[in-house]
């Protein structure tokens, strides 16, 4: 049970580690992304715990898994943290042209190519000392992540969302097949020799569908998958001196097409997927992310 007392003379700071604990989970984790030693962590946690009456974690593996009543709080925590930030940010106006601030995007690398070259070139006129770090985005953790800040917003294909993840879609597309231009089937691809076709796939995952696999079972087909690969660029270079081939999107395949490949088109329908921005509703109000998003929509609506 939580000590009334100790919860008057509590030190704030032991909420940022405890906040930054429940993100990460481990302790030399937390311990690097706030500049401390584990043993300071491990006596944040011990005075924090001796406030709240509360173990808030307990050790599995490697792994600090959060107490039942700590899942519970700390959703709610973490939030008036993060309003708390986000008011004293305001406290004097976003100027991106003198702002040296660090935006965080989360996104999957097969969309930097397309998004990153643009945004950085619109920035370096408009904030040349605003920073941007593009993050892996965890889809199972999207509500986590931007409402502990981890991410200001994030870019992803459209998924169902709800409160307080706020979603506005982007736009669709679908998808093509990239191969070798000496490929036998570059001129003769139908349905039933692409599901024949040795393919290789991407994915930062060890496992599990991708996202063209997931379309692909709705409708009751199935592909062999000889090779995975964690970046589209390796992918692309295995095309040259094999007969797989690679289905990506329209967008993809323009970054990755070069002397040696050509795009087919797939040869059968397929639903088009759609792309969405998120941002926590928290921030709504945060001028700087405000002109972040605003920003993000200019150039991801250019031709």
């Amino acid at each position: 049970m939580a000590n009334p007392k100790r919860i008057q003379q509590l030190d704030l700071n032991l909420l940022k580690v405890f906040q930054t604990l429940y993100v990460e989970q481990n302790m030399s984790r937390t311990a690097d992304i706030l500049h401390l030693t584990p043993s300071a962590v491990s006596h944040a946690m011990k005075r924090l715990r001796e406030s709240l009456g509360d173990p808030l974690f307990q050790r599995s593996h490697n792994k600090m898994v959060p107490t039942a009543a700590c899942s519970r709080m700390a959703p709610l925590i973490i939030d008036n943290l993060t309003r708390l930030q986000q008011i004293l940010q305001q406290w004097g106006e976003f100027e991106p042209s003198r702002s040296d601030h660090v935006f965080r995007i989360g996104m999957h690398d097969a969309l930097e190519p397309s998004i990153l070259p643009k945004l950085c070139e619109i920035m370096s006129r408009r904030a040349p000392n605003v920073g941007i770090a593009s993050v892996k985005i965890d889809r199972t953790n999207l509500s986590r992540d931007l409402g502990a800040g981890h991410i200001d917003v994030a870019l992803d294909v459209s998924i169902s969302v709800e409160k307080p993840v706020r979603q506005q879609k982007l736009g669709s597309g679908g998808f093509k097949v990239l191969m070798r231009k000496k490929h036998p089937l570059r001129y003769s691809l139908d349905k039933p020799a692409y599901l024949r076709s040795q393919h290789i796939s991407v994915s930062n995952r060890p496992q599990g569908m991708t996202m063209e696999d997931t379309f692909f079972r709705q409708q009751g087909l199935e592909r062999k998958t000889n090779v995975r690969c964690q970046n589209y660029f390796a992918a692309a270079k295995i095309l040259k001196s094999s007969q797989q081939i690679l289905t990506v999107t329209s967008g993809m395949a323009e970054q990755l097409l070069d002397d040696d490949l050509c795009i087919v088109n797939l040869p059968f329908s397929i639903p088009s997927f759609g792309t969405s921005l998120y941002w926590h509703e928290n921030t709504e109000q945060d001028t700087a992310l405000a002109w972040l998003r605003s920003l993000l929509l200019e150039v991801l609506v250019q031709p």
